[in-house]
């Protein structure tokens, strides 16, 4: 909207409000028979409209209200209608013509900022009610604070809040939305603790932020105890307080409370259903969700977009493809619209779920999707390893217009990491460099995540030490990072700063630093560091650490002390626990121990090969050639098959990936001349392969065994040509590094001066010079 400015300093029609008035003020007076001496409370945006058409052809003058009055009232219904733009150009007005802005009229402006995110007026509001005196009134504040909340400024909220001289309900309600909306849990626990030492008696809407963190946080105790206060302070819940609660309820797995609850509405609103279905199919109860999605529809009550939404992020979280295609197929019948919000928990539901195709078939259907739409595609992408079409995607959005959040770029990070794309990491950390994309916790984590996994753990610690806020998660990365690559010493260092500093370490501190001690051999000092947990940390150690400690044990070939620890567990060994011991049985060739561990986990799991697979490589290794039959024989039984060995090789920003004996790559021919060459070389060089992992009598398909035919030699080849000399060659294996290969690659190395970066299921392998960094300990 476009007001002009009459000689008069009187507002005029723009163009599009002013077809509204071409028959005359008469047809106001039908319409609106009352001639504005009373104002409707909840006007529709079309009697806004003719409303404000009337006001300025009367020059605000023939009603009884004043024109201040009129036009908060404007400015308050163009909001409501989801008409902001309407809203701030009658401020821009108003501001233009020295009209008196009062304390009425600050927060409706405010509120339509939120709507659009214009920080920046905001702020000038912010200065200008300053400036004025307004700041002074609670109810001008508590709107900065919603505004500075809902366009993600958090920080400035808490400022103005921390500043406010008085401070009502509202305020504190605000504050603690704020911080639940923004995830900062830890801020919102901590403006409850301020606001009951304060006295301050929640509100409805406080009590719902709170319960809603509690849901997050997965606190039940603090959900529970919310719940009691609740019945002993209010004499009747209302329908959105025990919606709360059902959800809570619902979403912490007492699915029985949550029944109770929502039985015991008498009238449930469509928000109640939703929140009791929702919470059946995030529990993975399809059939109580399906069945009471059902007996909504038999009272009469249609499922609204917001229930369809719910249903279908829940659908992706629990990733129930078949209900999710109902829920899809539904909406295309009753051709319900599918707003963006719909669409994008659409496309995230598929690619949850595997199925790429149907996520972008929705994707298509969406002309100007937002940051969020085109960002739940390079998901969905990333969760397929589809990294060259979640680039190109990304580069689309860029060219779009549309700007990337830090929630793109953490995606696109942790997909470079997961494949080991370090050069496309590295393209991706200079574009938040040179946008200047705001680089928070989550996406600071996410770049040391992506150096470290992708074999520059040079490039990650160098990154830590510039970062000045580390939290304990990117303490733990950091840690992690040094275990996978093998840098026990590090980690251990890195250890000994967080206490320096105070960091307090948890749980997942200490897997990392076990899990790098055990890489690194260092037995004596992760015992010592598993006592601290325990005795000086005063944490309990949970499975994860006591498959580490057995880990630990095993690679030092102390298998007894590891059988022994699995013994005296408080808890029951699971498949990490055995898939340590028989990894471990496996190096040191104690089949005894072997055959036990291997016989728990078919036990534990009966249809994963891989137990199998490594028993019998146990039983090769010792000859019992007819142990290595039966159960070669039983797998086949089973329709059991060994997973296939995969590797990946970045070259020039592009992935290629090779399986066992691949065939088709486009320069496959180059590729196996190359494979000829290191095979010639190695032979010059005096190597004899390592058979001893390689079965006698195997079929076809299990030939992949041979170091000939593993995918690693084929991407170290492609690499070797395509590659300028002395380059690095990263490579990503899905399985662990046999000893043949890892013989092979270090003398290679050597031949070919290259530096050969390996990660493998467990660790990194730096190979350089005829050496590796493991130590060949691994």
């Amino acid at each position: 909207m476009d007001l002009t400015i009459a000689a008069t300093k009187q507002p005029t029609l723009s163009p599009s409000l002013l077809a509204l008035t071409k028959s005359g003020t008469l047809q106001y007076q039908q319409q609106i028979p009352f001639q504005l001496h009373i104002l409707p409370e909840q006007p529709t945006l079309e009697q806004t409209r003719q409303i404000h058409a009337l006001m300025v052809k009367t020059h605000f003058n023939q009603t009884k209200f004043s024109p201040s009055a009129q036009l908060n009232f404007l400015i308050t219904s163009y909001t409501k209608n989801s008409q902001p733009h309407n809203a701030l150009d009658i401020y821009a007005y108003l501001r233009r013509t020295d009209y008196e802005v009062d304390n009425f009229m600050v927060p409706a402006v405010l509120k339509a900022c939120s709507i659009v995110s214009m920080t920046q007026l905001g702020k000038e509001i912010h200065g200008f009610a300053v400036k004025n005196g307004l700041i002074q009134d609670v109810f001008v504040s508590n709107a900065l604070i919603q505004m500075y909340s809902e366009c993600e400024s958090v920080v400035s909220a808490r400022l103005l809040f921390d500043n406010m001289d008085v401070r009502d309900v509202v305020s504190w309600s605000t504050m603690i939305r704020s911080y639940v909306r923004g995830k900062f849990h830890g801020e919102a626990l901590g403006i409850i603790r301020k606001m009951q030492i304060s006295q301050i008696r929640p509100s409805e809407v406080a009590m719902i932020s709170m319960i809603n963190l509690f849901s997050e946080l997965k606190d039940i105790e603090l959900g529970k105890a919310m719940h009691a206060y609740v019945t002993r302070n209010l004499e009747k819940m209302s329908v959105h307080l025990t919606t709360a609660f059902i959800d809570m309820y619902a979403k912490s797995g007492y699915l029985g409370s949550a029944r109770l609850l929502f039985n015991g509405l008498n009238q449930k609103s469509i928000v109640s259903w939703t929140a009791m279905i929702a919470g059946y199919i995030h529990c993975n109860k399809l059939e109580e969700g399906v069945n009471l999605f059902a007996r909504m529809f038999k009272e009469r009550i249609k499922p609204n977009e917001i229930t369809l939404l719910s249903l279908v992020v829940e659908c992706g979280f629990v990733e129930v493809l078949e209900l999710g295609k109902q829920l899809h197929a539904y909406i295309l019948r009753n051709r319900i619209s599918v707003s963006l919000a719909l669409a994008t928990a659409l496309v995230d539901m598929y690619g949850k779920c595997g199925e790429i195709r149907k996520a972008k078939a929705v994707f298509d259907t969406v002309k100007n999707g937002d940051v969020i739409f085109w960002s739940a595609m390079i998901a969905a992408y990333a969760q397929a390893h589809c990294i060259d079409q979640a680039f190109d995607l990304f580069v689309k959005m860029k060219d779009s217009g549309v700007r990337p959040n830090q929630v793109t770029m953490a995606t696109i990070l942790l997909l470079c990491a997961e494949v080991g794309a370090l050069d496309m990491g590295k393209w991706v950390h200079t574009f938040i460099d040179r946008q200047v994309v705001e680089t928070d916790k989550i996406l600071k984590t996410a770049l040391l995540e992506m150096y470290a996994k992708c074999g520059d753990i040079d490039g990650a610690w160098r990154l830590f030490r510039e970062f000045k806020d580390q939290d304990i998660v990117m303490w733990n990365t950091m840690m992690a990072g040094f275990g996978m690559h093998g840098c026990g010493k590090e980690a251990l260092g890195l250890f000994s700063e967080m206490e320096r500093v105070g960091a307090k370490p948890n749980d997942i501190t200490f897997i990392g630093l076990l899990h790098a001690c055990s890489h690194a051999g260092l037995v004596e000092e992760g015992k010592l560091m598993f006592e601290k947990m325990v005795n000086e940390i005063g944490l309990v150690p949970k499975i994860e650490h006591y498959g580490c400690m057995v880990d630990l044990l095993g690679r030092a070939g102390l298998l007894d002390e590891a059988y022994e620890i699995i013994k005296s567990m408080p808890i029951r060994a699971n498949t990490i626990i055995w898939s340590a011991l028989l990894a471990a049985c496996k190096i040191h060739k104690n089949t005894v121990l072997g055959e036990m561990a291997a016989r728990q986990l078919v036990y534990l799991e009966p249809q994963n090969c891989g137990y199998n697979v490594s028993m019998s490589n146990i039983y090769a290794v010792a000859n019992r050639w007819n142990d290595v039959a039966r159960v070669r024989k039983a797998m086949k039984k089973k329709g059991m098959k060994k997973e296939p060995g995969l590797s990946s090789i970045e070259v020039n920003g592009y992935v290629h990936e090779f399986i066992t004996g691949d065939k088709s790559h486009p320069q496959i021919g180059k590729i196996n001349d190359m494979v000829s060459e290191m095979g010639k070389k190695l032979e010059e060089a005096g190597y004899m392969a390592d058979t001893s992992a390689v079965l006698q009598n195997i079929d076809e398909e299990e030939k992949e065994t041979a170091f000939n035919y593993h995918s690693e030699k084929l991407a170290m080849a492609f690499g070797l040509i395509s590659s300028a000399p002395g380059t690095p060659i990263r490579i990503v294996k899905n399985l662990r590094v046999c000893n043949d290969c890892h013989a092979a690659t270090k003398l290679l190395s050597k031949i070919y001066q290259r530096v050969i970066i390996v990660r493998d299921r467990k660790r990194f392998h730096h190979f350089r010079e005829g050496t590796c960094s493991c130590g060949d300990y691994w």
